[in-house]
């Protein structure tokens, strides 16, 4: 897999960086839905990373395991969370943790079964343009509120879901030419 450009690292660094003082935050003053929300999909998102990153190497024995592990309590944590939210009617937390749910459901499939995601290529963009612009009525509800930190929380977010997004499009054009077949 070719290097990612020093931008896009650098990118990624600070999108980290800023998400992992966020969860700080939640940790510090935020409900206990909020940090372990926050805390969950911060390591979902640093598993997701090394498993696109560096899954040839890590994909295989104790690091396999330990990463499998690793995401089912992250997602274990993710759903409570997102109960939480519910329970506490915060609805619009509820429906921010259900849109990035069905997103990475979606991501998951497109990793997990390539060619099956590109013979559907539409019905996965269709879909994720739905999911996105939910998330972008979210930021926009949060600012209507005066929430400014979970606006800014949300576009943080979604800035991390380009990085996704990019490692995504990475391994589908990695498996599409490795078996021939045309990216979608």
């Amino acid at each position: 897999m070719p290097p990612a450009a020093p931008r896009h690292l650098w990118m990624k660094g600070a999108v980290f960086a800023l998400l992992a003082c966020n969860t700080a935050i939640y940790v510090a003053s935020g409900t206990i839905s909020e940090t372990l929300d926050s805390a969950a999909w911060l390591t979902l998102l640093v598993l997701f990373e090394l498993e696109t990153d560096f899954g040839e190497r890590i994909g295989q024995g104790w690091a396999a395991v330990a990463i499998r592990s690793a995401r089912f309590a992250a997602a274990a944590a993710v759903v409570a969370a997102a109960i939480g939210y519910a329970r506490e009617k915060e609805w619009l937390d509820a429906a921010n943790s259900g849109l990035w749910i069905a997103i990475v459901v979606l991501l998951e499939f497109q990793v997990r079964y390539t060619r099956a995601a590109s013979r559907h290529r539409v019905g996965f963009t269709a879909a994720a343009t739905v999911f996105y612009a939910g998330l972008g009525m979210l930021v926009l509800a949060w600012i209507w509120q005066g929430e400014w930190f979970d606006a800014y929380d949300a576009l943080l977010w979604l800035a991390a879901l380009v990085i996704i997004e990019m490692n995504v499009l990475r391994i589908v054009r990695r498996e599409a030419l490795a078996t021939g077949a045309r990216p979608g």
